[in-house]
């Protein structure tokens, strides 16, 4: 009898060995992938069971969290969320996250290492941190001053701190309210439905992930080539380019809407933002030469983030002649986003150099405890400082005496450019009005803002002027904040 004992408790021996090293592994080595698992309910609920951390514009918060009383228990909400929506993007219990909400998930959400009061903690106590805080760079009276400016047209503002790369705006318009996603159900999915078939797009985010023909407004990069490669010495000399201007190659005339442009200087096109003179100065400085100045400024860069991912901006590397002269003028495929062409403002402002651009101040715990900073850092040199120098003086011209007028702001120096991008089949299509600018005050050291602006629904003929006719005073209401907020002490968040 003894022997069968010996020889079941041996054999349940085994098995209590198998069942464990079997815990072991499930434990162990399954364990992310059991977490990860779409099926495990358990993920949702831990993560849905404690309020999200908060997302913050000038200290204060933006976004908040509401006991649902369902299995998944905690539900975002959004304070004036169509006006943060650019910036915060939507954290969905049933669409996920995106933006801001995406970038920094893991400290709003609780699970980032850096947050724990210990390291290792997290892989120890297999506890969730409560959420951690973001602080972004955006100013609130600066987002709603171009809100109120865009009154609801398709269009975007996108504004920096040149000297940093701070994210001061990002409005895009029509906009929506992120609360509406936040949960699960039915009223969910209609809302959903319902943003995603609106031939408005309320949910694109224009200032970073839509890209435009950037119009005359593209003329201050090809002018900053035309300097650096020493194709124009004297900004006020005579450029010697025809009127009318047939482009090469072709018998196609480009026209201008200013007037005087025939063998106009370089200071004259930008003033008054001749055609002929910026074709012909991108010719002249040529396609390698060009592809070597926008990639400075950022175009053609598919790695931008903010640390939201931001949508390439666009110069085709293969044209001929005729198409570089188009692509010269931010026409033919030259594209690009409202924050590319801030970046080209800031560049122009901050003596050739553009600062990484970067939406986040700094992150930390829910106690206030700092988790990480974005210190400030370069991104490109757009330029050399003596050709950022004269852009500045011709920018400065061009809302003096110039196309730019509206965006003028007493007691400051505004440098601007506007812009009417022509688009659609035979260029039919309604054009989308441009303006970018920068601005300082006269006892400043340095410029506060430099601002891009574009409006697709611009009720406007088709002249560079409806840019500073249409855009231009959303500039100068968006300018003139960031100089108010720099006079009364509040310049940084």
């Amino acid at each position: 009898m003894i022997p069968y004992i010996r020889r079941a408790a041996g054999l349940c021996l085994v098995l209590l060995v198998a069942l464990l090293v079997n815990a072991a592994r499930v434990m162990v080595i399954e364990a992310d992938e059991l977490d990860e698992n779409p099926a495990n309910r358990r993920i949702a609920i831990a993560r849905y069971g404690q309020p999200r951390g908060t997302i913050k514009v000038d200290g204060r918060p933006v976004t908040g969290s509401r006991d649902s009383g369902q299995q998944l228990r905690y539900e975002r909400t959004y304070t004036q969320g169509p006006l943060y929506a650019p910036v915060t993007g939507y954290a969905s219990q049933t669409y996920g996250t995106t933006l801001l909400e995406n970038a920094e998930d893991s400290v709003l959400a609780g699970t980032d290492p850096m947050l724990a009061p210990l390291p290792f903690w997290n892989d120890v106590s297999r506890a969730r941190n409560p959420g951690g805080t973001v602080l972004t760079t955006i100013r609130a009276s600066m987002q709603e001053a171009a809100y109120r400016g865009l009154e609801g047209k398709r269009g975007a503002v996108a504004a920096i701190e040149p000297s940093t790369g701070k994210i001061l705006t990002l409005v895009s318009s029509p906009s929506y309210d992120p609360g509406v996603l936040s949960g699960t159900g039915r009223e969910v999915k209609d809302a959903w439905a319902r943003l995603n078939t609106s031939p408005h797009q309320p949910m694109l985010n224009r200032a970073l992930r839509q890209t435009y023909p950037p119009g005359s407004t593209f003329k201050i990069v090809t002018a900053a080539a035309a300097l650096d490669a020493g194709v124009v010495r004297d900004v006020d000399a005579p450029t010697d380019t025809p009127d009318p201007f047939v482009l090469p190659g072709t018998r196609q005339v480009l026209p201008n809407e200013a007037k005087g442009c025939a063998d106009a200087s370089l200071a004259y096109a930008i003033q008054w933002s001749c055609n002929t003179v910026m074709a012909g100065l991108g010719v002249k400085v040529g396609l390698t030469g060009m592809l070597d100045t926008v990639g400075g400024f950022g175009f053609n860069d598919t790695g931008l983030r903010v640390p939201s991912w931001v949508a390439k901006s666009n110069f085709d590397r293969e044209m001929s002649d005729d198409q570089l002269a188009l692509s010269s003028i931010g026409q033919f495929d030259t594209t690009a986003t409202p924050l590319q062409m801030a970046m080209v403002a800031a560049a122009v402002a901050n003596n050739g150099e553009i600062a990484a651009p970067h939406l986040v101040d700094r992150t930390t715990t829910s106690g206030g405890r700092t988790v990480d900073t974005t210190g400030r850092s370069s991104y490109r040199q757009a330029m050399r400082p003596s050709t950022a120098t004269q852009l500045q003086r011709l920018m400065v011209k061009a809302v003096e005496e110039g196309t730019g007028t509206n965006a003028a702001i007493p007691e400051a120096i505004v440098g601007g450019k506007t812009g009417t991008a022509q688009h659609g089949f035979g260029n039919t299509g309604t054009p989308y009005a441009w303006f970018i600018a920068w601005a300082q005050a006269k006892d400043s050291a340095q410029p506060a803002v430099a601002v891009a602006v574009v409006i697709e629904d611009a009720e406007a003929s088709r002249t560079d002027i409806s840019g500073g006719g249409s855009a231009a005073p959303i500039a100068r209401a968006v300018m003139a904040e960031a100089l108010h907020l720099e006079a009364t002490g509040r310049g940084r968040p």
